[in-house]
């Protein structure tokens, strides 16, 4: 008797200690959960933040609210452009909160440092509102991707575009961290190789409100075209302050590096008509970029800029591949995101590529005068398609460790 009881015990103890199959197997009810790592309060807090946020959470909504019967659950939280700030909410999002993927990260430092943590963890992020090419190139890493832009791209489809029209004599204004200066530097070489010239460059801190010293630089070298190598309130404060200083009536004029929907709006047709830009994409471009701003206009009160349209299509691609891959584990989520096609709304004829970047055809754009618009935020003439192949360096002159060499032929 004592040793069936015995006996007994052990068979208990070992059921406990090693779980049946069917049980092992059950799938876990944790929420699926996304990070919205943005500015809630800064300078391009209009162009990401709330709207950032709502973005992913309508992207969230679409995909029913679950995916592999696990909910959906989206947080969010203000980096205040300080990397050390986001590195420190990145980590506790990946070693407490469980976060499966960050996504936005609007201010390139800090997108580089959480990129970092991303890595070494073995999580995903995606890159909605960083420009930096290092995030592709010097940095780049297997679980990041950056989705909607970068600085090369901006300043191949507007620079050279004006440089082509007779801009040929350049002054870059840009803003003092990594965006900033890539966008100077990616202006720069654009102007140079299309046969123009770089006059001088300045850098202002980030979110100044005084822009007299610089703007009396770039007006006295005399330059025909004045670059704006900055971006939010920043852009706007600079317009605003070169329209008092009379640079446009002196016969100078302003690009935009990077000009959001809501800057225009912040600053008027009259003031900003006739400016060229370059946009991923534009909210009144067919059907399925009004049935979304319809849903985004009723929570945020405003179009989505192509950053928050950035957010909403990368997480709407990262459940997709979450479902396809039947696991949220990052490896095989991120294999199923490349092999997957990219098919929201605002995405034409986009791939992601082995460094990690999405290519993309982008819009050049006007500003439309005040006579031309004729319903609330039709702010732009669309010019051109610019194909994304002309938008990327080639892949035999990628940086990135993760492009094989095979790849650089």
């Amino acid at each position: 008797m004592k040793l069936s009881l015995i006996t007994a015990t052990l068979s208990a103890s070992a059921l406990l200690a090693f779980p049946l199959t069917s049980s092992a197997q059950t799938p876990s009810t944790a929420p699926i959960k996304i990070g919205v790592l943005t500015d809630l309060s800064g300078v391009v807090a209009d162009a990401t933040g709330k709207g950032s946020v709502e973005a992913a959470r309508i992207a969230a909504e679409e995909a029913g609210g679950s995916v592999l019967g696990r909910p959906i659950e989206v947080i969010s939280a203000d980096h205040q452009h300080r990397p050390d700030i986001g590195s420190s909410i990145a980590r506790k999002w990946f070693d407490v909160e469980g976060v499966d993927v960050i996504v936005d990260l609007p201010n390139s430092s800090v997108a580089l440092a959480v990129q970092n943590i991303a890595r070494e963890k073995k999580k995903i992020v995606m890159f909605s509102s960083a420009g930096t090419t290092a995030l592709t190139q010097e940095q780049c890493s297997p679980y990041g991707i950056q989705w909607t832009y970068t600085t090369y791209a901006l300043a191949h489809g507007t620079a050279s575009a004006v440089v082509k029209t007779g801009g040929k004599n350049w002054f870059i204004l840009g803003s003092d961290y990594a965006f900033g200066k890539q966008l100077a530097k990616d202006t720069s070489d654009v102007v140079t190789a299309n046969g123009g010239h770089v006059l001088g460059t300045v850098y202002h801190p980030l979110n100044t409100s005084d822009f007299s010293s610089f703007l009396l630089q770039a007006q006295s070298s005399k330059a025909q075209i004045i670059a704006l190598a900055n971006a939010g309130g920043d852009t706007i404060n600079a317009i605003k302050q070169a329209s008092e200083f009379g640079i446009g009536k002196g016969g100078q004029k302003l690009a935009s590096m990077l000009l959001m929907i809501t800057d225009v709006h912040s600053l008027g047709l009259k003031v900003a008509q006739g400016t060229y830009l370059t946009t991923p994409s534009y909210w009144d471009s067919n059907e399925g970029t009004r049935a979304f701003t319809k849903k985004f206009e009723a929570r945020v009160g405003h179009p989505p800029t192509f950053l928050q349209a950035g957010v909403y299509g990368s997480v709407r691609h990262y459940l997709k591949a979450v479902k396809a891959a039947g696991t949220d584990q990052s490896d095989a989520v991120m294999a199923k995101m490349r092999q997957l096609p990219i098919d929201d709304p605002f995405s034409q004829h986009a791939q992601i590529r082995p460094d990690g970047l999405v290519v993309r055809d982008m819009l050049l754009a006007q500003v439309k005068t005040p006579e031309q618009s004729k319903k609330p935020w039709d702010y732009y003439t669309i010019v051109a398609t610019t194909p994304g192949e002309d938008l990327v360096w080639p892949l035999s002159e990628s940086k990135c460790p993760l492009v094989k060499n095979d790849k650089k032929s």
